[in-house]
């Protein structure tokens, strides 16, 4: 008998659990890719948003942000498992929009997260204002050069939104308020530091003068700095990046790097899971959220409200 009801309020547990399961909205989550500590970082606050407002999700990304296809793939995939919402960090704004307008037919709320898209299917999109903060990072530039010289821009892409956005608002800004700033070469490196570092030495032998050199995202900005130091111009190149990572971090400590744009990964993947659950309760969003950004150099980089937005 005590062996009977040890069995029954077992499968009891199961029956309830699977009950609570079954009942827990899925967010399926595609990044850009998993190669660079920003990703980790997203998929961190991501988890935590998903522990606190109780729904499962996946994250999953490909192996390179070069890998448009694979992506394309996995978003197939997500949708065949009808997820209660997408969460979606295009590799290409265009390619993708195929694949969301299936998700809207199926009833799926779509949400973007780190960069958008060129539809309105979305409901929202989580990212930083690129334009903005890219905007910013000429200032900076300016700022250490003396506001005249050659510079060159380093990107991870001239497809997504952040690829756009990083380049345009680092050019824009240069051509309204430095007019003795020259924009010299814009090279793409598929956010690879290998093939970045490759080009970054070949805008050096091409351009003596340069002066200062803007790395679009981690992958970038490591390329940017391999090639500085591999080319002895340490001191003679002023360095700007963008995100964060271990190499990003140490450079700026030791000077290599002036400085670089943080932006909010852990706060971004926990907004874009929070927007998706709101999303799915048929709540109104506003069409993008700023989960916001932040300069940081040697003179602040151990502020605890820096800190929190870094990842090594």
């Amino acid at each position: 008998m005590k062996r009977f009801l040890i069995v029954t309020l077992i499968s009891l547990f199961l029956i309830g659990f699977s009950i609570t399961s079954a009942q827990r909205p899925y967010i399926a989550m595609i990044s850009k890719g998993f190669q660079h500590q920003f990703w980790q970082a997203v998929k961190m606050g991501a988890e935590k948003a998903a522990k606190d407002l109780n729904v499962t999700i996946t994250f999953e990304g490909p192996e390179s942000e070069a890998m448009v296809d694979k992506q394309i793939e996995m978003l197939q995939a997500a949708l065949a498992k009808k997820p209660a919402a997408l969460c979606i960090a295009a590799l290409d704004s265009k390619a993708v929009i195929p694949y969301l307008e299936k998700a809207h037919a199926m009833g799926i709320p779509v949400i973007g997260f780190d960069s958008g898209v060129d539809s309105d299917i979305p409901v929202t999109t989580v990212a930083t204002d690129n334009i903005k903060a890219a905007g910013y990072a000429a200032d900076m530039m300016a700022k250490f050069i003396n506001r005249v010289g050659e510079v060159a821009l380093v990107v991870h892409d001239q497809t997504s939104r952040t690829g756009i956005d990083r380049r345009d608002g680092f050019v824009n800004r240069i051509k309204a308020k430095y007019p003795l700033i020259k924009i010299v070469d814009i090279q793409y490196g598929g956010g690879d530091h290998l093939k970045s570092t490759d080009l970054t030495k070949a805008i050096i032998q091409a351009h003596p003068r340069l002066k200062g050199i803007f790395g679009a995202n981690e992958g970038s900005a490591i390329g940017v700095i391999n090639a500085v130091r591999e080319m002895n111009k340490v001191g003679k190149i002023v360095v700007i990046g963008y995100d964060s990572g271990k190499q990003q971090i140490d450079a700026i400590k030791s000077g290599l790097m002036a400085g670089a744009i943080t932006q909010n990964p852990v706060g971004m993947g926990y907004m874009a899971v929070e927007a998706a659950v709101k999303a799915i309760k048929g709540e109104k969003l506003p069409k993008f959220i700023d989960s916001g950004f932040y300069w940081y150099d040697k003179t602040n980089i151990d502020d605890p409200k820096i800190k929190q937005c870094l990842y090594e």
